[in-house]
């Protein structure tokens, strides 16, 4: 492995200009397919096949077509003193329904009281004390309820299509149709989550985070033309991989978390892979005193083996995902993988040929002056492993009790996905969630689709509606039932229930189950069975299904994982040691992100203001993304052990040695993962908020406290036999060379040829 990157870094090296042009024009032809495709299609509606919920949506889209589209709600709020269903306020309200009625997108939905009447003098009618439908000039509004103060307004519309896929400017057209009516009376209009514009949640916030990275490379390197070289290619990769999976989302489902979850990923790895060659690259510069043109294939061969696996194992952790089943899940791994891949390519072939144009700006004299003051002292970093050997004991106990009461909290985590609760209270989204639970109640946020369907000897009639509304009413925390249609075959009934609470209470998730399970007793003997759908059951759904997934995919990345770690250190207690390691840490972070997001601990530092539950996938994802990431420090720091055990040293010299020399680069490329995720805690948006914190504070714990400082513990108390590998594998495993012995023992033999050359030929590496 190392020779072959070696001769590829080389080449890479004396041929810049292919490889520079032909990354150049696979970046531009990537930025047309984006542009032919017009950005693609972005969603934030996630949904998982083989769900109850799903199985629902499918039936009301063969038997109910006209409800199969988009659903969103505009909520309209009265000034202080005036009511929304009396006098102009109501005329102003019903012209802004008749408007956004009439275009072509709204289709009508059915009217609960209308179907109600279908039953006939024994219909149960709705509580006219209660929240009512709008009446202006003697005539029903369509679409439009009224709270029972008459202080706030609902207009639920129905959409031919999904909102995502509504012609563009639909949106913006609705909310000044209902501006312009309801501005003359002075009633606010609140554009609810459902009506949110479904874009990738990106905005300038991680651009700081960017901007600190590149400050940490500039003192990690010393050099500003050496740190401008990680952005850039990292900036490659992503342009690359991003743009790719952009031009195909008119043809797959691309949640909005996708976009920014491989942005995310990509930035961090890719400037962490460039900056470990460029450092190794410089470290053999100054140190070993070997000229540009062969220090920088040699960094190659060597960083560019632990670069190869560390993405390697990265991948793996992300493809994992594809092993569940989860459509969306899928694609966002893969995606994040593709800028992964992307990174690890460009490191290994555009690196050194960028490294070839600024060859003579790489190391400084000055920097040379620094490494040799340096030199003559004892380092931080020496000083540092050398305690931890020392009080290792401590250090091991302290540390493992620290992150297991961290990971405290983890055991109260309750998973939903975001909505208008979980929104900052200046947003539209969150001020309608909070005017709707106010004035109607917290269940009319989170209404379900209840689909009743009939035995097969049996068919219903409008005027089974009352009795079948009566008996879903009869249900615990069920505040209201809305009969809305029958199927033209009387096959299938179909109705709204308002819970009593809101979309992520326990007692809604329980009513979804009641429904489900015992829903059809209590309905009458022609009802089979009760199917739910609706956002919140679709969310209850998704959350429980990830959560039961979440044990076997750790299982999956962890066997994985530990084969190729195996495979790589040629050790059997290494890889056990990292994935302790490694659990350690994402129970401590999963800990420290269910108090700031669920308890509310720090929430005003993180920039939030209401608590909630965590998004029901950040789970999964972050555990497959730490997992890779994690693995990569584990794979620097421990690779620059073993090479020092292959080089002869021994005992705890060969954890010092190796320290010492990976210690400095690791911690700046933590810091620069670190700011990277720290940047995206700045974005307004909720769930980019929580990703970015996750990854962050899981960065922080896995490389500082784990393997920059447990891992030499560790690997001070395992001495040698950190390397042990029974015999009867050791005969059947490839030997990957990632330490570079093999790279090592082909210079000394062109070395050697090139000392018994003639005068004149010089050394072969050179030529």
């Amino acid at each position: 492995m190392s020779l072959a990157l070696f001769r590829l870094g080389r080449f890479s090296y004396r041929r810049p200009w292919i490889f520079i042009v032909t990354w150049t024009l696979i970046l531009i032809g990537v930025g047309g397919a984006v542009a032919a495709a017009g950005g693609g299609t972005i969603t934030s509606a996630i949904t998982i096949g083989g769900t109850q919920s799903q199985e629902v949506i499918d039936e009301l889209r063969a038997e109910f077509p006209q409800m199969s589209g988009g659903q969103g709600t505009l909520v309209f709020t009265a000034p202080a003193g005036q009511r929304l269903d009396e006098g102009e306020s109501a005329a102003a309200l019903a012209q802004a329904a008749s408007g956004i009625n009439d275009l072509e997108v709204v289709i009508a939905r059915p009217d609960p009281a209308a179907a109600l009447a279908q039953g006939g003098a024994g219909a149960v009618q709705p509580d006219t004390e209660g929240p009512h439908p709008l009446t202006a000039d003697g005539q029903r509004v369509p679409g439009i309820l009224v709270s029972a103060d008459g202080d706030v307004a609902m207009m639920q519309m129905q959409f031919t299509d999904a909102v995502e896929n509504l012609p563009d400017g639909t949106i913006d057209r609705i909310v000044d149709i209902a501006e312009s009516h309801a501005s003359v009376v002075d009633v606010q209009v609140l554009v609810s989550e459902s009506l949110k514009p479904h874009t990738a949640p990106l905005g300038g916030s991680e651009a700081l985070g960017i901007a600190f990275a590149a400050l940490v490379l500039i003192l990690a390197l010393g050099s500003l033309r050496a740190a401008v070289l990680p952005l850039v290619t990292a900036i490659t990769g992503v342009g690359i991989g991003l743009g790719a999976a952009l031009s195909l989302s008119n043809s797959i489902e691309m949640t909005s978390a996708t976009p920014v979850l491989a942005l995310m990923v990509g930035l961090a790895v890719g400037m962490d892979y460039a900056l470990f060659i460029v450092n190794r690259t410089r470290r053999l510069m100054i140190y070993d005193d070997i000229p540009a043109a062969e220090a920088v294939p040699r960094a190659v061969g060597t960083a560019g083996s632990a670069v190869t696996f560390a993405g390697l194992t990265v991948v793996i952790a992300l493809t994992g995902l594809s092993l569940i089943g989860i459509s969306f899940l899928t694609t966002m791994a893969l995606v994040a993988a593709v800028t992964v891949v992307m990174a690890v390519a460009i490191a290994l072939t555009l690196l050194p040929a960028l490294l070839r144009l600024i060859s003579g700006h790489l190391v400084s004299t000055r920097a040379r002056a620094r490494a040799t003051t340096r030199n003559r002292g004892v380092s931080l970093g020496q000083r540092w492993v050398s305690r931890v050997i020392k009080h290792r004991g401590i250090v091991t106990g302290v540390i493992t009790a620290g992150l297991l009461v961290a990971a405290i909290p983890a055991a109260s985590m309750t998973f939903g996905m975001g909505d208008g609760s979980t929104a900052n209270l200046h947003t539209d989204e969150r001020q309608a969630y909070d005017a709707v639970a106010n004035s109607f109640g917290l269940g009319y946020n989170a209404p379900l689709i209840t689909v009743v369907t009939a035995r097969a000897d049996a068919a219903f009639t409008p005027s089974d509606l009352p009795a079948i509304a009566a008996g879903l009413q009869d249900i615990e925390a069920v505040d209201t039932v809305q009969p809305m249609a029958i199927s033209r075959d009387g096959k299938v009934a179909l109705l709204t229930v308002i819970p009593t609470e809101g979309p992520t209470a326990e007692s809604t998730v329980d009513l979804v189950h009641s429904l489900r399970e015992g829903g059809a007793e209590q309905v009458g003997q022609n009802a089979a069975s009760v199917g739910v759908a609706g956002l919140a059951a679709v969310n209850i759904d998704i959350s429980e299904k990830l959560a039961d997934v979440l044990p076997y995919y750790i299982a999956i990345i962890v066997v994985l994982s530990l084969i190729v770690l195996a495979l790589v250190f040629r050790s059997i207690l290494v890889p056990l040691k990292a994935t302790v390691g490694f659990l350690l840490s994402i129970g401590a972070t999963f800990g420290i992100i269910t108090a700031v997001f669920q308890w509310g601990w720090l929430k005003d530092l993180v920039g939030f203001d209401t608590t909630g539950p965590i998004l029901s996938f950040l789970p999964i994802m972050v555990t497959g993304i730490l997992y890779g990431l994690a693995m990569d420090y584990e794979m620097f720091l421990v690779s620059s052990m073993r090479e020092e055990h292959v080089h002869g040293a021994a005992g705890n010299d060969v954890v010092a040695g190796g320290y010492t020399q990976a210690s400095r680069v690791v911690v700046a490329a933590a810091v620069i993962m670190v700011s990277v995720f720290a940047g995206f805690v700045l974005s307004e948006d909720p769930m980019v908020k929580q990703f970015g914190l996750a990854l962050a504070v899981g960065i922080t714990i896995d490389a500082f406290v784990i393997r920059l400082t447990l891992v030499p513990a560790l690997m001070s108390y395992l001495g040698d036999k950190a390397w042990w590998l029974p015999a009867s594998l050791r005969r059947i495993m490839p030997h990957l060379d990632v330490e570079g012995a093999r790279l090592t023992k082909h210079l000394r033999g062109s070395e050697e040829t090139a000392a018994a050359a003639p005068a004149g030929d010089g050394p072969v590496l050179a030529r």
